[in-house]
């Protein structure tokens, strides 16, 4: 095993990756990863997945101290798994946070586009839907699906960008150290338009970059149609709280 080695930006940054069943991609993306970002730590957050993910990632953390792993045996979704890479980057003073999918459907080769647009947003995505990016690998009901709920998240949240359910994005810590994580509803694949609703209510600027999104060859897609009526009822929660005013920052 040859050395893993994260690069020091003038700020700190962490990668998250949130798992269930991806060794196999793990093997493929982490030496990806390390090609765009040599010095910059990693972590995993691993949902007791039994393919031996966190068994792997635990290997790679006892002999490289710049990758970490949270291992969660009682708690599953993405959402939440978020969230606990979140606070670990908070607790440990990072500055950035980039998140993106572990199932080689966010190519590496964009982070540097991602990390370029911090100097002036706060949170910035890869975007499969402003102009020059795209999506390879889905049928016209996936298409449909994630259309759908983009247009939707929209329509009853204010949000004004284009790809508000996908997971490849930085964030500035600073801005979601505001945000009280325990009023969060979505534990789930809905957290993706959630937590940009709530950064939206702390007064994040937003941009986005483009990325073409790679459907995964690897394992199987988690999303399924229980998650998107989850998401559709979440949303319109949201819709509510956000006519009513209720604050999204801590108390």
């Amino acid at each position: 095993m040859s050395p893993i080695n994260f690069p020091q930006h003038e700020s700190r940054l962490l990668v998250l990756l949130c798992t269930y069943n991806e060794l196999d991609n793990l093997k493929i993306l982490i030496p990806l990863i390390q090609e765009q970002l040599p010095e910059t730590d990693l972590i995993v957050v691993d949902d007791n997945s039994p393919d031996g993910t966190g068994e792997y990632v635990k290997s790679l953390s006892e002999e490289y101290s710049r990758v970490h792993l949270i291992s969660r045996i009682d708690q599953r979704g993405l959402g939440s798994a978020v969230i606990a890479g979140c606070e670990y980057a908070l607790s440990n003073q990072y500055d950035h946070l980039l998140t993106m999918d572990a199932d080689l459907s966010h190519p590496p080769k964009y982070i540097p586009d991602l990390l370029a647009l911090m100097q002036s947003a706060d949170v910035a995505i890869g975007s499969r839907y402003v102009a020059g990016g795209g999506v390879v690998g889905w049928d016209w009901k996936r298409k449909l699906m994630s259309w759908g709920v983009n247009v939707y998240s929209r329509v009853l949240l204010g949000l004004p960008n284009k790809d508000n359910s996908g997971n490849f994005r930085c964030y500035r810590l600073e801005k979601l150290a505001e945000l009280d994580f325990r009023k969060v509803h979505s534990t789930g694949y809905a957290f993706m338009e959630e937590i940009l609703y709530r950064c939206q209510r702390v007064g994040c600027r937003f941009v986005e970059t483009p990325i073409v999104f790679e459907d995964r060859t690897i394992g199987e897609s988690k999303i399924t149609m229980s998650e998107a009526v989850k998401a559709i009822w979440i949303i319109f929660r949201l819709s509510l709280e956000r006519l009513c005013g209720v604050s999204v920052r801590k108390d």
